[in-house]
Order: structure tokens, then sequence, then C-alpha cells
């Protein structure tokens, strides 16, 4: 069809719309940095266009609700479509209730409704979103897909109930397999419940699982073994989906860098606010030196990411949303990934949590408290070792002079204030031996230090020697 893109589309995204725009279901299985949000916004428009919808409910883990109605939507959706778009909210003031208002006027305008995921878990959510798509002739989406995997979770069963409501559904998400193949099941059951054509969950099971039982205190309970018939599963999903690796988009550039971004927690806001008015005092002092300055920003960014390090020396935790919204990005990632973290704290946290979901034999670490003689031997066990998916470090440790390009995903749970630590440790893996191009994810607290320091060290500023004190109050 003819369509006006705002943004002009690579090879794979064009054959991922061709395959798609008209469908009432399908599924954009597309890696981490291949543009499936794109897609998704130019199919939306064009089915707007041919006025087969005027509302879209997209469905999204908190940590791209925001980018979702900041970035991407005002990139790419088309200039000729006047848009309103409104990010759900529970507890809403009047304001906020008058936009919200808006999604059920009528007229010619597309309706966005942008809601997170865990908003389809209440009943005040489900609510909404039911009104919402039977006030419109809707396109119904969920980002993250893997975040409807569960079929007993109430924010499963409530998002397939809605989807009977829309006229078009589409899922989004990066490894639709990787991890366990039963993670399809709801995803293509909220698409149409006849696409693999199983009456039930243990049905789709008993085909494509092997089980096993285990007594448990006098119970028997069954146990996921293995799986069988892979092959015939991936024959079912190709008549309504369309998979995309990194490494068959030669289009792509070289570096491609993306945000997720987290709140604060009460706790967090709390401690943070009486840090940042510490800061604002000493600055409103006399002339603060740049070690200083780093040392404001040292405790700031220690708040963001869950911990700080009281005047005895101990570390104190401090409720966060981080170490979540790094493990869903690891549940997206394709293949392996370097996680850099600034804090000695963050890194054992890091580790504890990966090997709790992933095993002991997936990851090395690299960083300050790994032995000299046993740095090499897990440098070597992540390039070569195909059960070996993930490498945490620190770039101070492990920013410089190695290779680690067996990784194509870098994540950054938190950063430092050193450009040139940044990028080093960004060309471990962008470098000589390199085949594909690299995704850099930055984990982010919004309208924080932690989103300033990121922005900067984009813009190529060496916040270690570059920002000083007005500086630093302007920031904070």
């Amino acid at each position: 069809m003819e369509y006006r893109f705002k943004t002009k589309p690579y090879q794979h995204q064009l054959t991922a719309l061709e395959k798609s725009w008209n469908r009432e279901t399908y599924a954009y299985f597309m890696e981490m940095g291949t543009g499936k949000t794109k897609v998704l916004i130019d199919n939306m428009a064009m089915l707007y266009d041919k006025g087969k919808i005027d509302g879209c409910l997209i469905i999204a883990p908190k940590g791209v609700i925001s980018t979702w109605a900041t970035q991407e939507l005002p990139a790419h959706l088309a200039t000729h479509i006047e848009a309103v778009t409104v990010l759900w909210q529970a507890n809403i003031n009047q304001k906020q209730q008058s936009k919200l208002n808006q999604l059920f006027e009528t007229g010619e305008d597309l309706h966005i409704l942008i809601m997170n995921v865990e908003a389809l878990s209440t009943d005040k959510g489900r609510t909404f979103a039911a009104k919402f798509i039977r006030s419109h002739k809707s396109l119904m989406v969920v980002d993250e897909s893997t975040t409807i995997k569960n079929p007993k979770a109430k924010r499963t069963k409530n998002i397939i109930d809605l989807s009977h409501l829309a006229s078009y559904r589409r899922i989004l998400t990066g490894s639709p397999v990787t991890r366990n193949p039963l993670d399809l099941y709801s995803q293509c059951e909220f698409l149409d419940p006849y696409l693999l054509d199983f009456a039930s969950y243990y049905a789709f099971r008993n085909r494509y699982a092997e089980m096993r039982q285990i007594n448990v205190a006098g119970r028997m309970i069954n146990l996921v073994n293995g799986f069988k018939n892979l092959e015939e599963l991936s024959e079912k999903l190709k008549p309504f989906s369309y998979r995309v690796l990194k490494e068959d988009c030669l289009d792509l550039p070289e570096k491609i860098y993306m945000k997720r971004i987290i709140t604060l927690t009460s706790e967090q806001e709390r401690v943070y606010e009486q840090m940042k008015q510490e800061a604002l005092a000493t600055l409103n002092g006399k002339t603060i030196t740049t070690m200083n300055v780093l040392t404001q920003l040292m405790r700031l960014q220690q708040i963001t990411c869950g911990h700080f390090k009281a005047d005895d020396g101990t570390i104190q935790k401090i409720k966060s949303n981080r170490l979540s919204e790094l493990m869903d990005v690891l549940e997206e990632v394709e293949g392996k990934a370097i996680i850099w973290a600034h804090w000695q704290a963050d890194i054992k946290t890091i580790l504890k949590a990966i090997k709790k979901e992933y095993g002991p034999s997936s990851v090395v670490d690299y960083y300050g408290l790994t032995p000299q003689d046993q740095r090499t031997i897990n440098r070597k066990k992540f390039q070569e070792n195909k059960k070996c998916r993930f490498l945490v470090g620190t770039p101070q440790t492990g920013g410089y002079g190695i290779t680690l390009t067996a990784a194509n995903n870098v994540i950054y749970y938190s950063n430092g204030y050193d450009l040139e630590k940044r990028l080093q440790s960004e060309d471990r893996a962008h470098r000589i031996g390199q085949h594909k191009p690299v995704t850099y994810v930055d984990i982010l607290a919004e309208e924080t230090v932690d989103e300033k320091i990121v922005k900067s060290l984009r813009k190529k500023v060496n916040i270690a020697s570059e920002v000083m004190g007005e500086e630093l109050k302007a920031w904070i």
C-alpha cells in the first residue's frame, strides 16, 4: 500500500510490514535493536489510514511505557496523523482525568492508550482498558509479550480476555522461543486461540515438552525435563510471524543505543531528596572542588541504584526497581550480553540474580574482586562456551584491553562519570572480530542525576573533569 513514512524504514522493516500490515493477528519476533517498535507504529498508522482502526491500546513493561509516549511515537508516527496519546495512571488528578476523557471523544483522531502491563493485573486497569477498546475500532498490542507467558497469571488471563474485544492484535518480542518454548502458548492464545491448534496449555505442553515426575513431601509433581518436536513448532509459527535477527540485517548501523527507564521507589525518593538537599546546601556555601562534586554525584547515583554507603562503612540496601528491569532486559536479548555496573555491591546482586534465574554456568564476573588468574579463564569461557551467556563486570576492570566480541548486547546497569571508561567499555564488544551490530542499553532512573549522566556521556562529555559546582546545582 502507499504510505508516507516519517522515518525511512530498513529493508527488514519493510518486509515485516508487507507480510503483516492488514492481518488481524501477527507476531513480530524481532531481536532487540532491529526496530520492531517502528514497525508496529507504521503498521498502526497504515490500518488507521485505511479506516480499519481509530484506537490502539499498547501494553508494555514499565521500563518502556514512557519511551513509547515521549520518544517512539513522536519519532515515527506519520506527520499527517492527528493523535491523542495518553499514558494511563491509576492515581490521577483532575487535569489527568481530563486527558483520559479525551480517549473517548468522537472524531477523526487516532486515540492511543499506553498501559503498564502490571495495570492489567488490577480490576481498575482491566475495566478501563475494556472501556477504551469497546469505544473504538481497536488494535491491541503487547510489547515484550513474554510478560504474558504465564497462563496462570492474573494479568495474562485479563489480557487474553480483552483480546477478544479488539479488531486487530499484535505481539512484539525479541526472544520468543530461546529460553522455554512453552512460553509461546499464552502469547499465541492472545493473538488467536486457534493458531497453534491445541485445546489447552497442557495439550500443548505434552506435545513439545518432555516431563518427569518427582516426589516432594509425599506429593508427585511434574517438571519439564526437556523439549521435543521444536521444528514442528517453528513451522506452525511461520504463517503468522516474522523472525528477525541483527545478524540478518546488513543495513543496520554498527551501534544501536536504547534506554530502559525505571522509577524510584518511595523509599528511594525520600532518601534521594534528603541527599539532594545536603548536596545543594554544600554547594550554596563556598566554592566546591571537582572531587566534592563527584562525591555528591556518587552518593545520589548510589541511591538510584538501590544502596548507599553509611558513615560507618556499611552498605545499606534500599528497595529498587533496577534489578527487575535488568532481568526483564536479559529475557528479551538474543545470545550473549555484557553487563557493566559501576558499583561492586551491584555486581554481587546481579551475579546472584542471574545464577538463580539461568544457572551458575550461565555467567562469569570480571571486576576488582575477580582474582587475577581467574580473569583470563572467565574471559575465555565467555568467548567460547555457548552455555555462558553473561559477563558481569566494571568498566574500570573489564573495560580495557580485552576482547568480548561473543556479545552483541551491552547493558549498562549504571554508569560512571569518566568518558574514556565508557568508550573503552563499549568497544570491548565493538571491535575487530565483531560481525553483528551491537546494541547498547542504558538502565536509568528518570528525572535524576542518573539520566543526566547518561545524556552527558552520549554527548561525549567527560563529567569527571568538566562538571563543576554550579553545573551540578543545575543538574540536581
